[in-house]
């Protein structure tokens, strides 16, 4: 048995409130590729073309951006949930979990069966559209149908204002009330599991660093190194799936 699965089951046993911080590692096990690994999305499309700004200030802007809005959300919508997405929903039903603070937009949690109001998305979801001007809210397939007419940009039926699927982009303010929730829990919660994020996307990535100085455990699994790896109680270099399926099976 490795030593350090070992330790991370220890933890978990013992941790009464867990709060899971997850981040576009632990979807890559899903089959949704990483933006900002190599052969991913910002190797194909120029991440300056999405920043927020742009997007509303400019026609050709928004027609570039729904067509790679469009083609994410095709592979997102088929991905299912992996071995630690279930994990996580296990910490759930044994009555460990406080929350899950994910940075991913895929609603991959929700899949796995844990409660929404546990979930916490601090960058937002795919499955939905709303109206930047009057707000109103429509469901992404039905808004994928209209593109799939033909149409290059939809607009809201309402007041004809833009329309922008409900993810965080570059330059846009975070949702202030989710990520006050998130520290919230950090401050809660006497473990804190990182899974899958190099934390290094900020203000995300600071939830986990509040936790730690509030007190809490950290445990990091993660594929690559990341800035809280000194700080963290357990730190494993390897698949999230298979890492922590194994400690939550324990």
């Amino acid at each position: 048995m490795d030593p350090l699965i070992a330790k991370g089951a220890d933890m978990i046993n013992k941790a009464e409130k867990i709060l899971v911080f997850s981040g576009a590692g632990l979807s890559t096990e899903s089959g949704i590729p990483d933006f900002r690994s190599p052969g991913g999305l910002w190797s194909k499309y120029d991440p300056s073309d999405f920043y927020f700004d742009k997007i509303i200030s400019d026609e050709k802007a928004r027609v570039k951006y729904w067509q790679m809005s469009t083609e994410t959300y095709q592979i997102i919508k088929d991905a299912v949930p992996n071995r630690a997405h279930l994990a996580i929903k296990a910490l759930e039903d044994m009555g460990k979990l406080i929350a899950i603070v994910t940075q991913n937009i895929d609603r991959l949690h929700h899949k796995a069966g844990n409660s929404p109001d546990k979930i916490i998305e601090i960058h937002g979801t795919v499955s939905s559209v709303s109206c930047l001007d009057c707000g109103k809210t429509y469901d992404r397939d039905d808004i994928e149908e209209r593109l799939r007419s033909g149409l290059k940009v939809p607009y809201c039926d309402n007041c004809s204002g833009i329309l922008k699927p409900d993810t965080i982009s570059f330059g846009q303010a975070m949702p202030t009330e989710k990520m006050e929730l998130a520290f919230t829990y950090a401050q809660e919660c006497n473990l804190c599991i990182v899974l899958g994020s190099s934390l290094v996307v900020y203000p995300a990535a600071s939830v986990p660093a509040h936790a730690v100085e509030r007190g809490a455990a950290l445990m990091i699994i993660n594929r690559d190194e990341t800035p809280l790896d000194s700080q963290a109680d357990v730190v494993i270099h390897e698949s999230v799936s298979s890492a922590l399926g194994e400690m939550v099976a324990m």
